[in-house]
């Protein structure tokens, strides 16, 4: 895959572009004009990995780039990568200071493979060091001063090894209209990479849904992003995810926002949906009566595969449809089948990776 080129100047251009694409992909749905929501235009990225390169004294990162040879044939080649404007301004700030710190003391650069960053918003970092070694106590004893003195989470991952120094996740704090939510955010755990887009689409999706009542269902809820910021809007919230750490995160993240009407359950959205349809029961499933559920709306946010035929069968019962997809390919699959019974109410994008081909999208559908 290519990188992406970062120009500001052209940014507007661009996403006029993507949704242009996006409008006649989905004329066929007749949805209402579409909602454009724009990424800043530089350091949108609050996480990145890349690979460390080893060149005598010196020590960078690359990150590998798609380009024709000579030949006119895709070749892979490593790109030396000392700032990188897609991340966040802190991450770009701690790839210096990083190998300022390592680069000359050898229990920390020997065998380091790759480095992944976390950042967030409220300012908090972690670093994951990966090496091509087993890590020692005295690597542990220099990687904690490292981290005191980058300011940073440090963890030390090499193979049947992951130590931990001080913790394991970073704490996000978003802006959600008059409300700040906090979130739980675990290393190697999926979040939302672009934080800004990740408050609009929360907001999007709590207008839409804002006065509607009754119950919702989450289907791959993750680590709770979208629900905390829906609980408001309904009587219960019970989500779903088959993530063993994403389910503990959003439990994490229900307690740390005093939200008191969200239940997470660990299942998949199949299993889920046989026990609503009554063709199997859970144990997972048993503290919750659904039968006394006034499930009005569904959330969904699948991933790039979208949702499998029996899952759009179960979702198309529900009065309302939150649908947040990032393979609009897929979603327009989808909505042929779900627009037989519903229709577009609200159609937006959200531009999470600016300077790529990929769009995030949300359509909110109401039955017909």
């Amino acid at each position: 895959m290519a990188l992406p080129v970062v120009e500001p100047e052209k940014y507007s251009t661009l996403l006029d572009e993507k949704a242009e694409r996006i409008r006649t992909q989905f004329a066929a749905f007749n949805p209402p004009e579409l909602q454009v929501f724009a990424s800043p235009d530089s350091h949108y990225r609050m996480r990145s990995e890349f690979r460390v390169w080893h060149s005598g004294d010196d020590l960078f990162y690359v990150m590998f780039d798609m380009a024709e040879n000579d030949e006119g044939k895709a070749e892979r080649k490593a790109v030396r990568m000392d700032q990188y404007p897609i991340a966040s301004q802190q991450i770009n700030t701690l790839m210096s200071a990083l190998v300022s710190e390592i680069q000359f003391v050898s229990e920390l650069r020997r065998k380091l493979f790759q480095v992944e960053f976390l950042t967030t918003l409220s300012g908090e970092a972690l670093i994951t060091l990966i090496y091509h070694r087993a890590l020692t106590e005295e690597w542990e004893t220099l990687a904690r001063a490292l981290g005191e003195k980058l300011n940073a989470h440090i963890i030390g991952r090499s193979r049947k090894q992951r130590i931990v120094l001080t913790q394991d996740f970073v704490t996000e704090t978003l802006q959600v209209g008059e409300r700040t939510l906090h979130y739980q955010q675990v290393e190697s755990s999926f979040t939302q990479p672009n934080a800004k887009v990740c408050e609009k689409m929360l907001e999007w999706a709590t207008n839409a849904t804002q006065n509607i009542g009754g119950d919702l269902v989450e289907l791959y809820c993750g680590n709770g992003n979208f629900t905390l910021a829906l609980a408001e809007n309904f009587d219960s919230v019970l989500a779903t995810e088959i993530s063993k750490t994403s389910v503990k995160s959003a439990q994490y993240n229900i307690q740390l926002n005093k939200i008191n009407n969200v239940d997470v359950v660990r299942v998949s959205s199949e299993e889920f949906s046989d026990a609503l349809a009554g063709k199997t029961q859970m144990r997972r499933l048993s503290d919750i009566d659904l039968n006394s559920k006034n499930f009005t709306t569904v959330l969904v946010d699948p991933p790039r595969a979208g949702l499998d035929d029996s899952t759009v069968v179960q979702v198309a019962k529900y009065h309302n449809i939150v649908y947040i997809s990032c393979n609009p390919d897929t979603l327009a699959q989808n909505l042929t089948e779900l627009c037989k019974t519903h229709r577009i109410e609200r159609f937006a994008l959200f531009d999470q990776f600016p300077y790529t081909h990929h769009v995030e999208t949300g359509v909110f559908l109401v039955k017909k």
